[in-house]
């Protein structure tokens, strides 16, 4: 299976980058899953979004996330909701870019009074994407920090148990490739 991160935070080296990677590692770890997972950090690539000629390095990073097959997908909360930047990325991705792929939304947050924002902005765009959003989605707090396992590690349980009933099953992409889980729950043949 591969694993990718998108980070929408504008900030370079940001705490958002810094929960999502512990994320990503948390469901790795207890998805039993070994390889590596590339990382999507869209404070690199801000310049280049917006502009008119093509850029190699948004085009590899648009790769990336199309040829994921659990994509953690991370914002800071700015107004309310996910970033700008995140949006204007998640724009150039083709019509149901993501079917066949598994989301997970998470958004880092000051308050828990906007932890709702996960599920009512981030889980609709992903699912508009194509995506399946097979667990819950993750709002965390700014508090949680200093401490992120006690948040990540119950969140990475509940994303293994729900990707579990998906072992076996084909999933087809818009580009006709397959992604299945076969010979054991997280192994992926592709045919990509």
């Amino acid at each position: 299976m591969r694993l990718a991160v998108l980070v929408g935070s504008p900030r370079p080296a940001s705490r958002t980058l810094a929960v999502a990677t512990a994320a990503a590692a948390a469901v790795a770890r207890h998805a039993g899953l070994s390889s590596g997972c590339k990382v999507v950090d869209l404070s690199t690539l801000a310049r280049r979004l917006l502009l008119p000629e093509p850029s190699a390095a948004v085009e590899d990073a648009v790769s990336v996330v199309l040829h994921a097959d659990l994509l953690l997908v991370a914002s800071p909360t700015y107004k309310g909701t996910y970033t700008g930047l995140l949006k204007v990325f998640l724009d150039r991705l083709p019509d149901r870019a993501l079917a066949g792929a598994s989301a997970l939304p998470l958004l880092v947050m000051n308050s828990p009074e906007r932890s709702r924002a996960v599920d009512a902005y981030l889980r609709p765009l992903l699912t508009e994407l194509g995506a399946t959003v097979p667990a819950p989605a993750l709002a965390v707090l700014e508090s949680d920090l200093a401490r992120p396992d006690d948040v990540l590690e119950p969140w990475a349980r509940q994303v293994t148990d729900a990707l579990r009933p998906a072992a076996g099953r084909d999933h087809h992409r818009p580009d006709g490739s397959v992604s299945a889980m076969a010979a054991g729950p997280y192994s992926t043949v592709t045919g990509r």
